[in-house]
């Protein structure tokens, strides 16, 4: 039996009776009552066998990634590509191999395009399994044995140490200064250390301090812990089965792209059904009349649009990979550009991940030990003294000893060296509290190395969650008692304080106060104490602590990433709402949202994983319109939170690195990852990843993606203008009674061949300067917008009168031309007007004649190509007969300048015209940008300051 039919076979979660037993609440001996065991013998090995054959291996459930036929059907499901399909079948069916080979070439090169794009599959669920321990050491028969971690059951007693990963979910039963990494699952940046006792039931996951889960890791310490979850029973299978239930919604081009292929079709039906019922009432043939739809049902599809439209969102996906940002599927390329809501983790994407000493304090104040940007305490950076000002000045008083204090009971190593640009880097190794510690005292002047070697080590008493403290006594020209640990803990073993004079009576309420002051600021905050000893200890029992001088206090802190805050001001500006979700505590998550600016004060309303969990899903989304924090959440937390603002009719982009973030990340609009720190579950849930971790790179992935969006706006627009000039100028010829201008196959020749080079160039377009100064688009506003639309019309009507125009003069009998020379003056015009319109299409706003021609070098290259192929296909022999045309005479060339010039006039005037109604600015060939009303500069600086303080989305006129 295979391990999918294995697991197959064994019941589901569901499908076991009773609710999930609340281990973390139950005592030690409770929990080995139920799952009647001994801790120092462990399972027998028939009872083990029987528990395997009941709950199955503890491996999570696979899913096999898609297969390249999959990928390749998975191009061809558009609403686009189902009209270029009929079209191909009818093409078939009337005998017209060429049109169909034309048709057939598009379909199998937007597939070939889009499957080299898209063939890295999701494999989220599978991801996972890179997360179970191999092996695991564990007591059974009262033999300590390794076994393999899938054979774990429920009952068995798993022996932890420095370096393991947890196998299972464990009730801790013994722990040892037992701490666990468990950042992947809960987004705490620091370790949690373990205890034996019961907690609340009520508690998230990340506060279960009795329990080990699944895909930690143990970094210190030792223990033994029970089995009580295995499989899809853990906290990690919990969410496997969250990530396979959570379908992947539509992005907003999708949406787009069904509701304008929805318009498409009708404009097809309807411009073929008035063509044919036009011409049979006015007498023409029925059999003829069918073939002239079919030749229009070709004119209006815009054949090149599927290859432009995936050549815009590759080249994106280059451009961004570039800017740190890698897409995963094509379309996520666009949704950014659509996105007004950022969700991001805190921890590894807005911070460091790792603790910094930011603030010190003693009876000389506060002390900025490591820029932390913004200055907590209020005011700039340089209103603190710096700490390792005063250390570098030769003082020797109560900072000084604080740091030696903090070195010397202290178990970790920093090494430090100087990269190649001369800046400091450090490498940690231990707990991220004590490598803090060791960093701060680097940076101050006071080398860990120099501390140690002064003062040997007589005696040492580690950390203990009971005692909230760790000592050491050190031989410094006599025993000194050197301790740090929680401020409560170490004012109650203080009767003094150390002053730049000595040492005084203690002021508890300073102390706690400044304690506070720090803490509430989101700062993790230590205190060091001191005492000179009388005579030498005895190592195996040293004294307990008492009597002790406080020399100070420390405050640390996952500080900000460099740059994030100026991204988010960025995002702020362009109407982009950036909220924070993590599993950190409050405090810390809003003193990092003030100094970021995503909250406005620490007062600012935010919510819990608890509040959260007490709340109905419509609760949840009345508050997340003025929530910009959101801490201490659990998966199903983050999972809701970004489920009420996609009900809201928000676009949401999730940023996450954890296992705990993947539900979340599949769940939104666009799902970004965390390259360089993140697990591989989070990468393969997402739809972007990051390959510098930085928060920065998605203000940069944003720009990108409205680039990406305006150019298959801009193409598609050029495109839809050939079908309307085409649309007009078929059924004009059919109430006029003369002849069709163009053949199917030119139509074809039009759309794919000539328009084509130039339609994919123009995807190359660069953004325009003001990209991000633009609100997002509404997520209902379509591809091409009423105005575009009604340029549109315009200007294929006016392309049209020119085709017509050089038809007529061909017509005119006094010239005896061909019937071939008179499509061949058609055709011509249309090729040479659309050469000029896709200049045109370049901007929305900006006229013709003020942009560079060679700002796309793509584009200009593309126009002269496919003006050269065309004219060469009207001297060869071939597409001569296959496009039904001849060379144009030079009387024709004049006249088709003139088309030229008035289809680049028309289009300049008209967006001078409606710029004069406010829809828009206009920059004139001059430069100069019409205005609806006059802002002076002032304003317009003051009017977006005021949207970046606020978060709103406030733009100026010259911005909407």
């Amino acid at each position: 039996m295979s391990q999918t039919d294995e697991r197959s076979a064994r019941p589901t979660d569901s499908e076991r009776e009773g609710p999930r037993t609340c281990w973390h609440a139950l005592p030690v001996e409770q929990v080995t009552d139920d799952l009647g065991i001994e801790l120092d013998a462990g399972l027998a090995t028939d009872e083990a066998s029987r528990r395997f054959d009941e709950h199955g291996p503890n491996e999570l459930a696979t899913e096999e990634p898609r297969s390249n036929f999959d990928i390749v059907l998975h191009q061809f499901k558009s609403p686009l590509i189902y009209i270029l399909l009929i079209a191909f079948v009818v093409t078939i069916l009337i005998d017209e191999y060429t049109d169909a080979a034309v048709i057939a070439a598009v379909l199998v090169l937007n597939a070939v395009i889009g499957f080299f794009q898209e063939r890295k599959a999701d494999r989220s669920v599978h991801a996972l399994m890179s997360l179970a321990s191999p092996s695991s050491l564990v007591v059974r028969d009262g033999k300590r044995v390794e076994i393999d971690a899938r054979e774990l059951v429920p009952g068995d007693v798993v022996l932890l140490e420095s370096g393991t990963r947890v196998p299972a979910d464990l009730r801790v039963a013994r722990a040892n200064q037992l701490e666990i990494d468990e950042s992947l699952l809960t987004g705490e940046s620091e370790p949690t250390r373990k205890s034996t006792g019961p907690v609340d039931e009520e508690l998230l996951a990340a506060d279960r301090k009795s329990m080990a889960f699944m895909g930690s890791a143990v970094t210190s310490g030792r223990g033994r812990g029970v089995v009580v979850g295995t499989a899809g029973e853990t906290e990690l299978g919990q969410i496997a089965e969250s990530i396979k239930a959570e379908e992947q919604p539509p992005t907003p081009l999708q949406l787009r792209m069904n509701r304008f292929a929805n318009l498409i079709g009708v404009v097809v039906l309807g411009a073929t059904v008035v063509a044919f019922v036009l011409g049979v009432s006015l007498g023409e043939d029925v059999n003829e009349m069918f073939l002239t739809a079919v030749a229009l049902a070709v004119a209006v599809i815009p054949e090149g649009l599927p290859v432009a439209f995936t050549v815009a969102m590759a080249l994106g996906v280059h451009r961004m990979a570039q800017r740190n940002a890698i897409i995963r599927s094509l379309p996520a390329v666009e949704t950014l550009g659509s996105t007004n809501t950022i969700g991001s983790d805190k921890t590894g994407t807005l911070t460091q991940n790792r603790m910094t000493v930011l603030r010190a304090w003693t009876t000389d104040g506060y002390f900025a030990v490591t820029s932390g940007g913004h200055d907590l305490m209020g005011g700039g950076e340089e209103d603190l003294p710096s700490a390792a000002e005063y250390a570098g000045d030769g003082h020797h008083g109560p900072l000084t000893e604080t740091f030696r204090t903090a070195v010397l009971t202290n178990e970790s190593d920093v090494d430090r060296h100087l990269d190649d640009e001369g800046e400091e880097v450090f490498k940690h190794r231990g707990d991220p509290t004590e490598t803090a510690l060791l960093e701060a005292a680097w940076r101050i002047g006071m080398p860990p190395d120099d501390c140690r070697e002064s003062a040997d080590i007589l005696a040492e008493v580690p950390f203990e969650s009971e005692r909230r403290y760790s000592y050491a006594i050190v031989d410094e020209r006599g025993p000194v008692l050197r301790l740090k640990g929680a401020p409560e803990r170490v004012i109650d073993l203080c009767t003094t304080i150390a002053t730049e004079d000595g040492s005084e009576p203690l002021d508890r309420d300073r102390v706690l106060d400044a304690a506070h002051e720090l803490a509430n600021r989101g700062l993790r905050v230590l205190a060091m104490a001191t005492r000179r000893l009388d005579e030498l200890p005895d190592a195996e029992n040293p004294p307990d602590p008492t009597e002790l001088t406080l020399t100070g206090l420390v405050g640390m802190q996952d500080p900000p990433r460099p740059g994030v805050k100026d991204s988010i001001a960025a995002c702020r500006s362009a109407g982009i709402r950036v909220i924070m979700i993590t599993g950190d505590h409050a405090a810390t998550a809003r003193a990092i949202a003030v100094d970021l600016g995503i909250a406005d004060s620490l007062e600012a309303p935010s919510l819990t994983g608890t509040d959260v969990e007490k709340m109905s899903d419509d609760e949840v989304r009345d508050r997340v319109r003025e929530v910009a924090v959101f801490a201490r959440v659990a998966p199903n937390h983050k999972l809701r939170v970004v489920r009420a603002l996609r009900s809201l009719g928000d676009v949401v982009a999730v940023t996450g690195d954890g296992v705990n973030d993947a539900p979340a990340l599949k769940a939104a609009d666009i799902g970004v990852a965390m390259g360089r720190d993140g697990t591989d579950v989070a990468r393969e849930a997402s739809d972007m990843v990051l390959t510098d971790d930085n928060f920065t790179s998605i203000a940069n992935a944003v720009e990108e993606g409205r680039v990406v969006f305006e150019n298959v706006r801009k193409v598609t627009y050029f495109l839809l203008s050939t079908g309307a000039a085409a649309i007009v100028a078929i059924l004009y010829s059919i109430a006029a009674g003369i002849p069709l201008p163009y053949v199917p196959a030119a139509l074809l020749w039009l759309n794919v061949v000539t328009n084509g080079l130039q339609d994919v160039a123009l995807a190359f377009e660069p953004g325009e300067p003001d990209v991000l100064d633009r609100p997002p688009r509404p997520a209902k506003e379509g591809i091409v917008t009423p105005l575009l639309w009604e340029r549109t019309l315009i200007l294929g009507t006016v392309m049209a009168i020119g085709s017509l125009w050089l038809f007529h003069w061909a017509m005119d009998s006094e010239l005896d031309l061909s019937d071939a020379q008179q499509r061949g003056a058609a055709l011509t015009t249309l090729v040479f007007a659309m050469a000029v319109h896709v200049m045109n299409a370049r901007s929305e706003r900006q006229s013709l004649f003020r942009m560079n021609p060679f700002g796309n070098r793509f584009l200009a290259i593309a126009v002269v190509v496919a003006l050269l192929i065309h004219v060469a296909a009207s001297y060869w022999g071939p597409t001569q007969l296959l496009l039904q045309i001849e060379p144009v005479t030079a009387e024709g060339w004049a006249r088709i300048a003139v088309v030229m010039v008035a289809v680049a006039l028309v289009s300049d005037l008209h967006k001078w015209i409606r710029s004069r109604k406010g829809i828009g600015p206009w920059t004139s060939p001059s430069g100069t940008a019409a205005r609806q009303r006059p802002t002076g500069g002032d304003e317009r600086d003051a009017v977006r300051a005021t949207a970046a303080s606020t978060g709103s989305s406030v733009h100026s006129p010259t911005d909407s």
